[in-house]
């Protein structure tokens, strides 16, 4: 499993992707960010879940496309189809050989960025079909993998009008999430930012330890919480059992 969060706000991009891979019994650690930059400025990255095999065969064929253009992307949507026809390419060599041998051919991808002649910076999910959709501002970010463990926290706290760094806090708070609840999703945990107003994209690692702090902090205000939270409604659910004698 995999968990890979792209967020857009009015401020900038974030993205926030663990590194476990798993394979049968076999457990590596392995980047699921790439980032592109753009000279003089912009750029792009991509994060991406599912099959390693689809997944490195179809980022072979689209650093082949980078590096053989005589002109870099102008527009990310454009990146967008042309990794998008990559992933089409490798589902007409291989899907058919995946499903006799009972795989699934699965690849889902975050790209974000901003190109020279986009307005705005932007934010799009490739779905294995090759299709994609863009990211709205009223639900300003996308999961891929595991997805259910993290929205709870996102849903809740994250809104379009915040900025970066409260981004990155309600992310890594969603992948602490997820990190609890699922097995296969663990650090290192690799983030990217993108700023438009500097047009530039920057990366850091977090290890456990470096955000064990958090964490902590986290779950104790998560218990003391629910011990302040109003109860007077409980009784409503125990009145009967009260009134009960005992044996």
């Amino acid at each position: 499993m995999t968990f890979c969060l792209g967020i857009k706000v009015k401020e900038g991009l974030v993205g926030l992707a663990d590194t476990r891979v798993t394979s049968g019994s076999e457990c590596i650690i392995a980047r699921k960010v790439i980032v592109y930059p753009q000279e003089p400025s912009g750029g792009m990255f991509l994060m991406t879940s599912g099959l390693r095999s689809v997944r490195d065969k179809a980022l072979t064929y689209f650093d082949e496309l980078m590096q053989e253009q005589t002109e870099p992307f102008d527009r990310l949507f454009k990146a967008v189809n042309a990794f998008a026809a990559q992933i089409r390419r490798v589902a007409s060599e291989d899907r058919k050989s995946l499903e006799e041998s009972g795989l699934h051919f699965n690849i889902h991808v975050l790209m974000g960025g901003q190109m020279t002649n986009d307005a705005e910076h932007k934010l799009y999910q490739i779905y294995p079909e090759g299709n994609w959709v863009e990211v709205g501002k009223g639900t300003p970010y996308y999961i891929i993998g595991a997805s259910g463990y993290g929205k709870p926290v996102l849903d809740r706290t994250l809104k379009y009008e915040d900025s970066m760094r409260h981004a990155l806090k309600v992310g890594c708070l969603a992948f602490d999430s997820t990190r609890i609840s699922a097995a296969d999703v663990d650090f290192p945990m690799d983030v990217v930012i993108y700023s438009p107003e500097k047009r530039a994209i920057v990366e850091h690692r977090y290890d456990k330890n470096d955000l064990s702090e958090m964490s902590q902090w986290w779950q104790e205000r998560l218990r003391q919480s629910l011990e302040n939270l109003p109860s007077a409604w409980i009784q409503d659910a125990f009145v009967h059992l009260d009134q009960l004698a005992a044996p």
